[in-house]
């Protein structure tokens, strides 16, 4: 359960971090996205072909009750996230088109998230405000735009709010670690092992199956990388605010204990993840051209 105060500090939490993806970019950045679409292409075939049919399958295998198997399904089918930036980064990834993933991912999962979830959730036989969603993420990109605005008019303005929302993205983590986690401590050990592996599964087979993916398309290892990590990295702060803000106190820890799970160990399964990609013979790799492909 979450209580008002929390609730509050959830939604400007989000808010400022949506803020902050948002002024990671310029209309030029689209533009010239657009002018070579291919990998922003694979990017939302991966997010919403890839995740959501990843996330149905664990919900349907893992036999899990229909609470938490809505959880699973609103966090497969999220966009990207400010901690695939960071990681991107870490691991020697092609930054700029993470960015230009995680945004577009947001924007286009207005229309792409509620249709994917119907889809499943019908699949299923599972109930979920699909008009409730579709509030709260056109309320969520009033900030991204505003972000971007920012930065067009003010780019040192846009870049503080850059960096203080990659930031809090990743304090989100911490923040539900010290507040919901506590909370909520007795239904976590009672939890079944089918949740975790559910929220844990989540991260680790994306960014597998990402990773495939984009090498299969013989993309350059520096994009691979990168396609592997938007892949399997979702946007935690938006599935958890998304559980707040649309449905009863009552159902709330259960469905929001597989966000909330994945959120924690995503950090972790990242981390691993960049170690090894961090080990690759980069030196040996040809130069990244210019584009995003």
């Amino acid at each position: 359960m979450v209580d008002e105060f929390t609730q509050t500090l959830l939604g400007i939490m989000v808010a400022v971090i949506m803020l902050g993806m948002g002024a990671s970019l310029t209309p030029r950045d689209f533009y010239l996205a657009l002018r070579r679409p291919y990998g922003l292409a694979i990017g939302v075939v991966s997010q919403y072909g890839i995740m959501p049919l990843l996330g149905f399958l664990l919900a349907l295998m893992l036999s899990v009750p229909e609470t938490i198997a809505v959880g699973i399904l609103i966090m497969a089918c999220m966009p990207g996230g400010t901690t695939s930036n960071i990681f991107t980064y870490f691991s020697k990834g092609n930054l700029a088109l993470s960015v230009l993933m995680t945004v577009t991912s947001t924007v286009f999962g207005v229309i792409l998230i509620p249709l994917i979830l119907l889809l499943y959730a019908a699949a299923l036989d599972l109930e979920i405000p699909r008009e409730d969603i579709i509030k709260v993420l056109i309320v969520l990109l009033v900030p991204v735009a505003i972000g971007m605005t920012l930065r067009k008019l003010n780019p040192n303005a846009g870049a503080v709010m850059e960096f203080l929302g990659s930031i809090l993205g990743a304090f989100f983590i911490v923040f539900i670690a010290v507040t919901w986690v506590p909370q909520n401590w007795q239904f976590l050990l009672n939890t079944t092992a089918a949740t975790y592996v559910a929220a844990i599964g989540l991260g680790v087979v994306g960014i597998t199956i990402g990773y495939f993916f984009a090498t299969s398309l013989k993309l350059h290892p520096r994009n691979a990388r990168t396609v592997a990590l938007e892949t399997g990295i979702q946007n935690g702060p938006l599935a958890i605010a998304i559980v707040v803000f649309t449905f009863p106190p009552e159902q709330q820890q259960a469905i929001m204990a597989v966000p909330a799970l994945y959120s924690l160990f995503i950090v972790m399964t990242s981390t691993l993840v960049t170690f090894v990609f961090r080990r690759a013979n980069t030196a040996a790799e040809q130069k990244l051209p210019d584009g995003l492909l």
